[in-house]
């Protein structure tokens, strides 16, 4: 690398659009990587057929298409969750969005009651009127908790407590709703209106997608950083290298080890358990949630009928997710206490499923409690900046709204017009 060169520190998808945005403004950028993969939390393993996620990314088009939009012509291609999100109890199911395929799914233990009917109704109506609702009319609401929200707006309780405590927890990786409500907010509306979306073929799609854009040799992995300074980088191997600015997009974690004095925000724990089984279930293309909560598993979804590129011709791939403090517990004692759960929600036995793999990530989505910040400065000090998705709104979009914040202010800084770059993304 030459000392003209921006150093960016992380290759996942934060740092990647950060040195494709630079890059596009004729900014030479390194991207150093500790790992010997690009694409931090966004990562796929490939197994016998089947692409296994590391975490839990869905896409909410309404809330992430427009950044993507910003930074890539032709995005990755995104699979929609079309039988939308199914909230699971023994006495009533409520189904919510989606734009195609709805049959199967679980039993209804009976149908649904007159009370059951109600309730949906309810919820689908404040769901609409939600989806109209401009920015400024959200952001006029007092801005407190996603739980309290629930407690101070006349939400009947038997609706917040069976169906929008467990769905707003689905949407915010979050249980126990310490979640500012302005997001919980902007999760529900763009969820009412353009549903959940998966990238096709996995998520490492989109850090691959923003990556290709980048010069040949311009990501360099299994680079360790140990110390930044403005225009200084100090790495284990390499010794100390000098550049005109450096950005630094890693992780909260390491990120506060870099820059002493960065605040690290708590995060919510997350494991994901991928199964196969010789059998399909007929859940369909369907996000389910356990409003019940009778057991580890938050949601679970036949992610083969929602994208057939992530397993092999006639083998299903169910992905569940747990939240909270369970999500620690060890992967033996989880799947053993999920089968009868998973049974029970997608209407078929699942004691005989074939554990593919189970990924535990402590620090898997930043608490975001009130007041709401969506979006947190990048520039520490001419030279230093920082991004993430810990400087943002959980999600892909937040990833890159934060790397667009980074890349103005680096070239704010050196004097480099933004024509070409984040005044033009799509060029």
């Amino acid at each position: 690398m030459s000392a003209d060169d921006v150093v960016v520190v992380g290759a996942g998808p934060a740092g990647l659009a950060t040195a494709r945005l630079l890059g596009l403004a004729g900014v030479p950028v390194t991207v150093l990587e500790a790992r010997e993969r690009i694409g931090g939390r966004m990562v796929t393993d490939h197994r016998d057929g089947f692409r296994l996620d590391h975490g839990w990314w869905p896409a909410l088009p309404g809330l992430d298409g427009p950044e993507l939009r910003r930074h890539l012509a032709v995005p990755p291609r995104f699979r929609g969750i079309t039988g939308g999100i199914l909230l699971h109890a023994d006495d009533r199911s409520h189904r919510l969005g989606g734009s195609g395929p709805r049959s199967g799914g679980p039993p209804r233990h009976g149908g649904r009651s007159l009370t059951g009917a109600l309730d949906h109704a309810w919820l689908r109506a404040n769901l609409g009127r939600l989806a109209l609702l401009d920015e400024e009319r959200l952001a006029g609401r007092p801005d407190t908790s996603a739980e309290r929200a629930l407690e101070t707006r006349g939400v009947p309780s038997r609706i917040a407590d069976g169906s929008l405590r467990p769905l707003l927890a689905t949407l915010l990786g979050d249980p126990v709703l310490g979640t500012s409500c302005r997001l919980a907010d902007l999760r529900l509306r763009a969820f009412a209106r353009g549903g959940l979306a998966l990238v096709a073929g996995g998520t490492e799609r989109l850090p691959a997608r923003l990556a290709a854009d980048l010069p040949t040799g311009g990501v360099h992995t299994g680079v360790r950083v140990s110390a930044v300074r403005t225009r200084e980088v100090e790495t284990e191997e390499h010794g100390t290298l000098r550049c005109r600015a450096v950005v630094v997009a890693t992780g909260a974690e390491e990120a506060a080890r870099l820059l002493p004095g960065l605040r690290s925000p708590d995060h919510h724990p997350m494991t994901v358990l991928h199964h196969t089984a010789d059998d399909l279930p007929g859940a369909g293309p369907t996000l389910i949630v356990d409003a019940a909560r009778r057991g580890p598993i938050a949601h679970t979804t036949v992610v083969s009928a929602v994208d057939a590129e992530r397993a092999p011709a006639g083998r299903p791939l169910i992905t569940s997710v747990v939240l909270g403090p369970e999500a620690g517990e060890p992967t033996d004692t989880l799947d053993k206490a999920a089968r009868g759960q998973l049974s029970r929600l997608h209407g078929v036995p699942a004691e005989e499923w074939e554990l593919l793999a189970a990924h535990h990530d402590p620090r898997a989505t930043t608490a975001l409690p009130p007041p709401y910040a969506p979006r947190r400065r990048a520039r520490l000090l001419e030279g230093l900046y920082v991004c993430g998705g810990h400087r943002a709104t959980p999600g892909p979009g937040g990833e890159l709204a934060s790397a667009r914040m980074a890349a103005e202010a680096v070239l704010d800084d050196l004097g480099v017009r933004r024509v070409g770059a984040t005044d033009r993304l799509a060029a």
